[in-house]
């Protein structure tokens, strides 16, 4: 049993005076993740701060034409948004292949963010693992790999990121705003988790205190030409072995602006502009698509296990590309890849 004393917030400024108060305090709002990981063990907060009462649970019309969207929001009620769905179709294709219907009735928009990786080393508090204690070493370099990272690894850690929705975000270009004990700031999306490098232990450039608040779409949706292709072990409840979001702006038949995201294969959803810039102005064909593909892969490593996810992440961004190109997207229920 972990002891640990309970706070609930009446308002943002007092969630962040909780948390500045505790270095091991953690917010608490769906608890799809936390509950899991104090019950493994792997997560020992001093106290819990509920964040559940605060206002932070709408969808909105951002400045400029864009969607701001409460950090408490649902994620069932974010997928089924009549603005995401008419406007940002990836991003709830991308909530609506990940976990099951419960969990997305009470997993929260800011939660999906700062879920944490499903290594299973991590999760066994009997092995050594970084990322849940640093300098014990990786387990998964020498061990059972098959779920782990191609790109962007260390010899620190070798883990992915979970999230399906955050895939969609990325290729999304959205923001991340925040609030600490210094105020309130905004992050890039593409900046807001990191790679391992030395510290695995840390997810997120959040700082200390710090709560998410919004998460803020950009006016470009790309609500035509768009995809979010998740390939794993079996059609329900799994986790990507290689996950992609493709969202492109098309003239005719040619690319006018490519966004490629990549889950299931970094500590972070993977976006590489250099490959997406190879698209722009050229044919939607698939040799076209193949280059961008091994473009995005170039520095792809794997561990032994997971040397498969190499070759299925480059058929997995050509066919999620030329579903994007001609307008299909894959369904959420359907067994058959388009």
């Amino acid at each position: 049993m972990i002891n640990f004393a309970y706070s609930r917030a009446g308002d943002i400024a007092d969630a962040v005076r909780w948390a500045a108060g505790d270095p091991r305090a953690k917010f608490i709002a769906g608890g799809t993740n936390l509950l899991d990981l104090m019950k493994e063990n792997v997560e020992r907060p001093a106290r819990l701060i509920d964040i559940t009462h605060l206002p932070l649970n709408t969808v909105e019309e951002a400045p400029g034409g864009g969607l701001k969207i409460g950090a408490l929001v649902p994620n069932t009620d974010l997928a089924y948004h009549p603005l995401v769905e008419q406007r940002y179709p990836v991003l709830g294709l991308a909530i609506l292949s990940g976990a099951s219907q419960q969990l997305r009735n009470m997993a929260s928009t800011g939660g999906n963010l700062l879920q944490r990786t499903r290594c299973m080393y991590f999760y066994d508090t009997a092995t050594p693992c970084n990322k849940r204690e640093p300098g014990a070493g990786c387990s998964a370099l020498e061990g059972i790999n098959k779920q782990h990272a191609i790109l962007g690894a260390s010899e620190a850690c070798i883990a992915t990121h979970p999230s399906d929705m955050c895939v969609a975000l990325a290729a999304l270009d959205a923001t991340v705003h925040v609030r600490g004990p210094s105020g309130e700031r905004s992050i890039a999306f593409t900046d807001f988790h990191r790679l391992p490098g030395k510290t695995p232990e840390r997810d997120t450039n959040l700082g200390p205190a710090e709560i998410i608040t919004a998460i803020e779409l950009p006016p470009k949706g790309f609500a035509r030409h768009y995809t979010y292709l998740k390939l794993r072990e079996r059609l329900s409840y799994a986790f990507a072995l290689v996950s992609v979001a493709a969202a492109l702006e098309m003239d005719g038949e040619t690319v006018r602006e490519a966004r490629v995201a990549l889950g299931g294969v970094a500590h972070k959803p993977w976006r590489d502009p250099s490959a997406e810039a190879l698209l722009n102005g050229r044919a939607a064909t698939e040799a076209n698509f193949e280059k961008a593909a091994e473009m995005l892969l170039r520095d792809a490593k794997g561990y032994g296990h997971n040397d498969f996810k190499i070759a299925l992440a480059r058929q997995a961004i050509v066919r999620a590309l030329t579903q994007a190109a001609r307008g299909t997207p894959q369904p959420v229920a359907d067994k058959k890849i388009r």
